[in-house]
């Protein structure tokens, strides 16, 4: 099975289309202020504006508040919320939408046992551990960590681009690949040859 695409910290309604135009599956949206990728909820709308139907859009966030992810939610059509930073798992459910948790891989992080904290997720989100940045680092993680069985659909991100996603895909068989910064020409701006190349090496993977 191909895995599903889904390009993150999108900016601008034409990296949208883009990438619409590719035919990956889902973008993402950053909703963490401390990212170079952050969009503000008139930004979101007017991405959301220009997308094709079947196209799912996801917004991230870290440790923003329930008031403040409640309002980004009041004003952008969210398909799903992917989680970054330290919620709970009843604080991932509490807003009613499908869900994905991210989990920061690091030397010692023990996959299995974190997985064991959020059973209705819908996916996790392998990204790599940094101290810098939650995400958007370009920076790969041991992909051996990833458990060959999982319980839920494995989303891998950290440090891709389109010249090792191809390796990637055929070590770990992820549900999905997930990339940022290895498409871009600068942060936040997406790169629309970046972007080609990384499509045509998952779907020859």
């Amino acid at each position: 099975m191909i895995p599903k695409i889904k390009i993150c910290g999108i900016t601008r309604p034409e990296d949208a289309i883009l990438a619409s135009n590719l035919g990956v599956d889902a973008i993402g949206l950053v909703f963490y202020g401390g990212s170079p990728r952050a969009v503000t909820i008139e930004q979101a709308q007017a991405i959301t504006a220009v997308l094709p139907p079947f196209i799912s859009l996801v917004g991230l966030f870290v440790d923003e508040s329930q008031y403040e992810i409640q309002a980004v939610l009041d004003e952008v059509s969210l398909d799903v919320l992917q989680f970054h930073g330290d919620q709970t798992q009843a604080f991932c459910s509490d807003f009613g939408r499908r869900y994905f948790k991210a989990l920061r891989i690091g030397a010692n992080t023990n996959i299995e046992q974190e997985m064991n904290d959020y059973t209705d997720t819908s996916a996790f989100l392998l990204d790599s551990h940094s101290e810098k940045a939650r995400g958007g680092t370009g920076e790969a993680f041991d992909w051996e960590k990833v458990p060959a069985k999982t319980k839920k659909p494995i989303i891998l991100a950290g440090g891709l681009n389109p010249d090792n996603v191809a390796a990637a895909i055929q070590q770990t068989s992820p549900y999905a690949v997930d990339v940022s910064s290895g498409v871009e020409s600068s942060k936040g701006i997406k790169d629309a040859e970046k972007m080609a190349a990384f499509v045509r090496a998952v779907q020859g993977a």
